[in-house]
């Protein structure tokens, strides 16, 4: 048996464990659980989410780094990616965000460096969106005037 086949057995099982644990939690109802009748079970299964997830997260991890090590075309590739990407993020910090000290409701402080850092992901967020919608424009102007 091929790896490829293993993996689709082993997420089956999982998908079929996890609608199981969907069906009992949504079974138990919000009531009990808002009551805290529930907490072990459900306690239980958010500890195998988490479980799951970062054996995921970690499979995920080891493949990718298995790929780029043996393909340095798609290690050049990546390592230009995450340079552009950091080369943004500082841009965004140092020359577009501003920090101001704001008192919020809860009676504590956002301090200036906290106001820049929420400023200058704002700005990340946005120059990245548009970059996605500039190049999917670009692309699918592309595709039309190529058919």
């Amino acid at each position: 048996m091929d790896l490829q086949k293993l993996l689709k057995i082993i997420a089956a099982v999982v998908g079929v464990v996890s609608i199981i644990f969907l069906v009992t939690i949504i079974s138990t109802g919000d009531d009990a659980i808002k009551a805290g009748e529930a907490e072990s079970s459900v306690n239980t299964y958010m500890y195998v989410a988490y479980v799951v997830l970062g054996i995921a997260v970690l499979a995920v991890v080891l493949f990718t780094l298995k790929n780029l090590i043996t393909n340095a075309a798609g290690l050049k590739n990546t390592l230009i990616s995450i340079g552009a990407f950091v080369l943004l993020a500082l841009v965004c910090y140092f020359a577009l965000a501003t920090g101001v000290e704001t008192p919020l409701k809860d009676g504590s402080i956002l301090t200036e460096g906290q106001s820049k850092l929420v400023g200058a992901g704002l700005y990340l967020f946005y120059a990245l969106a548009l970059i996605a919608a500039v190049t999917m424009l670009v692309f699918g102007v592309k595709k039309s005037l190529n058919k």
